[in-house]
C-alpha cells in the first residue's frame, strides 16, 4: 500500500474553483492543480467544477462543489504560524478580504466561511515557556485581542 499523506476536503456550493484560487493567492508555495467536472451522470449541472485540486503553502487541498447541504464551522480550522507582525498582519488582512468575518484571539472566518488562526510563533513560545506568571500576562493580553500584536504581547510578557 502507498500513500503520500493527507489531502484536506473543503466543501463548498458553488465557489470550490474560485476559493481554489483566492488561497492560492494568499500563500506562497502554493498552485492550482486538477478541475474536475460533473458529467450527465450528476447530480451537479454538467459541465460546471466538481472539484478543484490544489496546494496552499504546500499543503495539499481539494475543493468540492457538493452543495448548500454543509456549512464550515469554528470545530475545524487551520494555524497559520507567522515569523513576525508583517506575516500576522498580511494573512489577517488577505483572508478577511471580501468578506471575511474578524474573531477574537488572533481567529478569523474568510469570505467562504473557513476558520482560521493567525498566529505568532513567539506567542506559543511566551504561552508554553516556564515562567508561569509571564506566560499567564502573555495569555491574558492575548484573550483581549482580535488581530494578534506582537509588542503589545511582549509587553505584557515583560510585565510592562
Amino acid at each position: 500500500m502507498t500513500t503520500d499523506g493527507f489531502t484536506t476536503c473543503l466543501w463548498f456550493d458553488g465557489q470550490a474553483e474560485e476559493a481554489a484560487h483566492h488561497y492560492v493567492s494568499i500563500f506562497k508555495n502554493s498552485s492550482v492543480g486538477k478541475v474536475t467536472r460533473y458529467t450527465e451522470a450528476g447530480p451537479g449541472t454538467p459541465g460546471s467544477v466538481l472539484t478543484v485540486d490544489f496546494t496552499a503553502n504546500g499543503q495539499k487541498f481539494v475543493a468540492l462543489n457538493g452543495g448548500p447541504e454543509f456549512k464550515f464551522n469554528e470545530a475545524i480550522s487551520f494555524q497559520i504560524h507567522c515569523a513576525d507582525q508583517e506575516e500576522v498582519d498580511h494573512y489577517w488582512n488577505k483572508l478577511l478580504e471580501g468578506g471575511g468575518e474578524p474573531g477574537p484571539c488572533g481567529w478569523l472566518k474568510d469570505k467562504y466561511g473557513v476558520s482560521w488562526q493567525v498566529v505568532p510563533t513567539e506567542l506559543m513560545e511566551m504561552v508554553t515557556g516556564p515562567e508561569k506568571e509571564k506566560a499567564a500576562r502573555a495569555m491574558k493580553a492575548m484573550l483581549e485581542m482580535g488581530k494578534l500584536d506582537i509588542a503589545a504581547l511582549k509587553k505584557a510578557y515583560d510585565g510592562e
